[in-house]
């Protein structure tokens, strides 16, 4: 049967027992399934990042996503539907037309606004994130419908950062929102109409003109919710601060090379 004798013997011996890189798919399995039992809301690369950085176990992405695969894990976050676009605002274009490849900090800045239940209560979260980096800038919560303080509360941050017109050396700042009746009013331009701020808008109930920010939306408050119990908690605002810290110093992203958002910049040199 051309096969070689010690290969014959030594498959024979180990007949019913698993070989090491079987027990090894059964320990990483054991592994993933623990780290998915603490974040239900991570995929399979979040996942093996995390396994890495307990274990310093070195294993590919692939073998990851055949063990959860295998053993039925899968994150517990809910998937979007798309959304044709729609008509583009007239006193502020569309900017940025895709064009989200950031090279420095405080290049394009994207502000929005996401809902969400605690204990019975609904919740407005206002964000203001640096498409550089993903980082969050400045956020406000409140618990009262239509408050419009948050939106402003971000935008004296933006203010801040981005500087009054015509400084010398300082490049202007890309503000893309979509056309929320706040964003779009004409008291909001005023506030920042002195200030080195270029606005762009998405177009009408277009949610794909602002992907960074939507898609952090969704994930972020998927996290929040199944990781860190956003729905039963006591202090909404407390935690929120909580978690905007860790998500900028500590929390890795695939994104930036499984770095938080300040090491990403600081390795950068900003």
């Amino acid at each position: 049967m051309s096969v070689n004798r010690s290969g014959y013997c030594k498959w024979r011996s180990r007949q019913g027992q698993l070989n090491r890189y079987e027990k090894d798919r059964l320990f990483l399995t054991k592994l993933l399934r623990a780290q998915h039992e603490k974040h239900p809301s991570h995929g399979y690369h979040r996942l093996a990042e995390d396994v890495f950085r307990a274990t310093g176990w070195v294993f590919s992405h692939n073998l990851a996503h055949k063990c959860c695969k295998q053993a039925g894990i899968h994150s517990n976050a809910r998937k979007h539907r798309y959304v044709f676009p729609g008509a583009e605002n007239i006193i502020f274009p569309n900017r940025v037309c895709g064009n989200w490849n950031a090279s420095r900090p405080m290049q394009i800045v994207v502000s929005d606004m996401t809902i969400f239940k605690s204990k019975g209560v609904q919740w407005e979260w206002t964000l203001l994130v640096d498409t550089f980096n993903n980082e969050i800038l400045a956020h406000q919560v409140t618990n009262i419908p239509g408050n419009s303080q948050p939106y402003y509360h971000c935008l004296e941050q933006l203010k801040k950062l981005a500087g009054k017109k015509n400084e010398e050396h300082v490049p202007q700042v890309v503000f893309h929102t979509d056309q929320g009746s706040v964003y779009s009013s004409r008291g909001f331009f005023q506030t920042h109409e002195q200030h080195n701020i270029l606005r762009s808008m998405s177009r009408r109930a277009t949610p794909t003109d602002n992907p960074i920010i939507e898609a952090l939306n969704g994930w972020i408050k998927e996290e929040l919710f199944l990781d860190y119990g956003l729905a039963t908690a006591e202090n909404v605002p407390a935690l929120l601060d909580t978690y905007v810290h860790y998500f900028n110093h500590e929390r890795p992203a695939a994104a930036l090379g499984y770095k938080s958002p300040v090491q990403y910049r600081a390795q950068l040199g900003f």
